[in-house]
């Protein structure tokens, strides 16, 4: 039987071993209104990011450190805020309320402090606000097809004015809310989506065989991202399951405070979580934008699983989705293997990657 995707994906979203020793890729045409990216700050393995009202960035290394960075002039200045156990990459972060900023350690062993959402202060260790791997193991998703439903990867994080926090599982395939106390409900669940075979795979992946190109199969949704649209609502973007197939990535606009909310790719246009876009691929972060859009990156934009197989294909993309589903691509070709991206007070995007080896934090005006 083939693996559909909770195996592979949670493998890929950890197998960052080869190192990747450029940040932007040759030159090609920028959609309007974009320009080339260019480097605030040199980073480690980079993923998370998240500017605070201040105009700061705070930031995330595959160590584990999160450092908060000041882009003023020509000599940005970098202070380290705190750190977390490190995992197989750098964990999601999210800026509080003043003075808080949060820090998620994607999934692993336990024990280890990964899963594990945790609050940083100026001069205080990094302290354990929940067991997100816990939370799972009596929170199944119902909606498995690879045989764990009780896994834990969580991916992606934002905060709210109320101190709670909104944290995406990628295996969980569901969004959830963390309270200051520590107690967590789930917001909504992601169901699988039947997605055609892609071209171009091999005729076995991992000793077992693949069906022809075109045969439907299930795939999960994958929960990498979360954010707080300018509009209010919460948006949550996939990454694919296996088979990872292009252009079946969805956005979802969730009501603020729904409590065990479906997110169905069959009937998407339904209840308090309905989707936003399509047709994107690999979706590894989301930010807001002005009038209700949201900003999209792509870890690859030939997907994540024809990226493991073809190295050389780690180009990623960032993509500006109007309300709607309408979308303009920015930095066409310029960057590799991006884990995150938030807007500036001023409009300026700030992306990280690659999220794999030596990277930075990169400015598009």
């Amino acid at each position: 039987m083939v693996r559909t995707s909770r195996a592979r994906t949670t493998a890929v979203l950890a197998a960052g071993v080869m190192a990747v020793s450029a940040v932007l890729t040759a030159p090609a045409a920028i959609a309007n209104g974009s320009s080339e990216p260019s480097p605030v700050v040199e980073l480690d393995g980079p993923r998370g990011v998240d500017v605070d009202q201040a105009g700061r960035i705070v930031v995330s290394e595959a160590d584990g450190t999160v450092s908060l960075v000041t882009d003023r002039g020509r000599h940005p200045k970098v202070h380290e805020i705190g750190s977390v156990p490190a995992g197989f990459l750098a964990p999601a972060v999210a800026v509080g309320r003043p003075g808080r900023v949060y820090a998620l350690t994607p999934g692993g062993e336990p024990g280890t402090g990964a899963a594990t959402l945790y609050l940083l202060r100026h001069g205080k260790p990094a302290q354990p606000i929940a067991d997100i791997a816990a939370y799972q193991q009596t929170d199944v998703d119902p909606y498995n097809i690879e045989g764990v439903p009780e896994e834990s990867n969580p991916y992606g994080v934002a905060a709210l004015r109320d101190g709670s926090v909104l944290v995406a599982d990628a295996a969980g395939n569901d969004l959830l809310r963390v309270y200051p106390d520590g107690d967590i409900v789930t917001v909504a669940r992601l169901k699988p989506r039947v997605v055609p075979v892609p071209d171009e795979l091999p005729d076995e992946f991992d000793g077992e065989p693949l069906p022809p190109a075109g045969t439907p199969i299930p795939a999960e949704g994958v929960a990498t991202s979360v954010t707080v649209g300018s509009d209010g609502y919460w948006y949550v973007g996939e990454l694919r399951g296996f088979p990872a197939t292009p252009g079946t990535s969805q956005i979802w606009r969730i009501k603020p405070g729904a409590v065990g909310a479906v997110c169905d790719p069959e009937q998407p246009n339904t209840g308090d979580c309905r989707r936003f876009a399509d047709g994107l691929t690999s979706v590894v972060d989301l930010a807001p934008g002005k009038g209700g859009s949201i900003y999209a990156v792509e870890l690859a934009r030939h997907s994540w699983l024809q990226w493991e197989l073809d190295p050389s294909l780690n180009e990623g993309a960032l993509f500006k989705v109007r309300p709607g589903g309408s979308r303009t691509e920015l930095a066409a070709g310029q960057l590799v293997l991006p884990g995150g991206v938030d807007v500036g007070r001023h409009g300026d995007i700030y992306v990280t990657g690659p999220v794999f080896g030596p990277g930075a934090l990169l400015r598009i005006m």
